[in-house]
């Protein structure tokens, strides 16, 4: 095969370790920056162009997009979808994702159980919204937000409220969340691949802080994760049409409860704790979609 992975930059674990998964079972690969790419947007043939040569011949992409590039990124990654190129998570799916807002609409619609969240834009609603999550201590989530940034703990509904008013100053857009207390500051990241979790690790959070995120300072540790587990991990990969996805979950008294989904996981943290190649459980699933394609277009023509 060759693969076109989507990423601005190659000296990034994942990055590497997917090119190094890559070659290894015989493929070409070939980083692609999504800020370099220009398009060619023409009835019938859709053309992506980079550094003065038409992009093609790709049978499979693995979008590596920052969320800070989405909107352009996922705009490039359409135009080799249009292509009838494969790519392990789709444009729709990755816009999904990083909408938080929608991303928690779209799962608690499908019955997903998630801590209690409440959104609204007037200032007037504050005391009503941090009733809703059940009063403080309550965490508050910028929706733009990304590695545990934007991510505040407010321990009364006096700092809530204040958060909040802060945050509206800024027109910032923000979900109130229901704190989880009993998960002591920890989560489970599982890491999704088609219809398996194949890899799962314990977050801990720093001391003197809440949040889990390694980029936070917390550590990783293994774990064994519950059937329930699982299941509500494959189920949100699922609903947010991820086949690739790193599904956070947190243990409360209520059984566990999803925080997050994110479509470009990191793999430094979670392979070094698991033990699991992660990489490579990315390339085979490529090459089983890829030929499975394949076969189908050619019964089909036949």
């Amino acid at each position: 095969m060759k693969i076109a992975i989507l990423s601005r930059d190659s000296s990034l674990y994942s990055t590497k370790r997917l090119i190094q998964a890559a070659k290894q079972r015989g493929h070409q690969v070939e980083i692609i920056d999504v800020l370099k790419c220009y398009m060619n947007i023409t009835t019938k043939r859709p053309t992506i162009h980079y550094k003065e040569r038409e992009l093609k011949g790709f049978d499979a992409i693995i979008p590596r997009i920052g969320p800070s590039v989405t909107h352009y990124g996922t705009a490039v990654l359409r135009q080799f979808e249009s292509a009838g190129i494969y790519t392990i998570n789709s444009s729709q799916a990755i816009n999904r994702s990083r909408d938080k807002l929608r991303a928690h609409q779209i799962l608690a619609k499908k019955g997903i159980a998630m801590p209690i969240s409440s959104y609204a834009h007037s200032t007037q609603m504050t005391d009503d919204l941090i009733r809703i999550c059940g009063g403080s201590p309550l965490v508050v989530k910028l929706l733009a937000g990304t590695q545990g940034k934007g991510v505040i703990l407010a321990e009364t509904d006096k700092v809530a409220r204040s958060v909040i008013d802060a945050f509206r100053a800024l027109n910032a857009h923000f979900l109130v969340q229901e704190f989880i207390k009993e998960a002591s500051g920890s989560d489970i990241r599982c890491f999704v691949v088609g219809e398996k979790v194949i890899a799962a690790m314990l977050r801990k959070s720093n001391v003197g802080d809440f949040r889990a995120n390694l980029h936070s300072g917390g550590i990783g540790l293994p774990i064994k994760i519950t059937n329930s587990e699982r299941v509500m991990a494959l189920n949100a990969a699922k609903a947010m049409g991820l086949k690739m996805a790193g599904v956070d979950i947190v243990r409360s008294y209520r059984g566990p409860k999803l925080l997050e989904i994110n479509s470009s996981p990191g793999l430094e943290g979670i392979e070094a704790v698991s033990k699991v190649d992660v990489a490579k459980e990315i390339i085979k699933y490529l090459e089983k979609n890829v030929l499975r394609g394949h076969k189908s277009k050619t019964h089909e023509k036949g």
